[in-house]
């Protein structure tokens, strides 16, 4: 089965960010506006035992992670996602590097850069054009998240949550 790691804002900014996902992300129906913490990987039941067992000691000692939006950007020219660039902060970095270490190791396919997709798979035109206006709103926003979840994949594509860990606090 894939599963995945990520974090989830806030209702408020969620709803912000699928005013534009609706419109512009070929994913808005497959999973929640998110900040990926690690990519889809295969595991089987037995494995993700183990895998849940790491992830619950990885959020006891990680603290809740406060994120800072201030701006929208772009992977552009590697491929036409646009996004809210989320601060890279030592804490987030810290919890992105614990998720692939141990049971979890693997070597991300990019560098990480959080994010919360806006818009995806976008002509060029299109990809210069949304990006043009949304780049112009004036976007200030600051949260705690003080939990991640392991996702797991449905056989139609979409993401549900497997299990939700507490950043700092023993989960049981």
């Amino acid at each position: 089965m894939k599963y995945g790691i990520a974090l989830f804002p806030s209702k408020k900014l969620q709803d912000l960010v699928n005013s534009y996902r609706k419109r512009y992300d070929t994913h808005y129906a497959l999973v929640p506006p998110h900040v990926t913490l690690k990519t889809a990987f295969e595991a089987e039941d037995d494995e993700i035992k183990v895998i849940a067992k790491e992830l619950r000691k990885v959020a006891e000692t990680s603290e809740p992670i406060k994120i800072s939006i201030k701006k929208v950007s772009s992977f552009a020219p590697v491929n036409n996602v646009i996004y809210l660039k989320v601060d890279p902060t030592d804490e987030l970095q810290a919890l992105h590097e614990n998720l692939h270490t141990g049971s979890l190791s693997s070597q991300p396919e990019y560098a990480f850069v959080p994010h919360i997709t806006l818009g995806q798979n976008l002509s060029d035109d299109e990809h210069s054009d949304v990006l043009g206006s949304i780049k112009m709103l004036d976007i200030h926003h600051e949260e705690v998240i003080d939990r991640f979840h392991l996702l797991y994949q449905l056989e139609n594509g979409s993401w549900t949550v497997h299990e939700t860990f507490l950043l700092g606090k023993e989960s049981e």
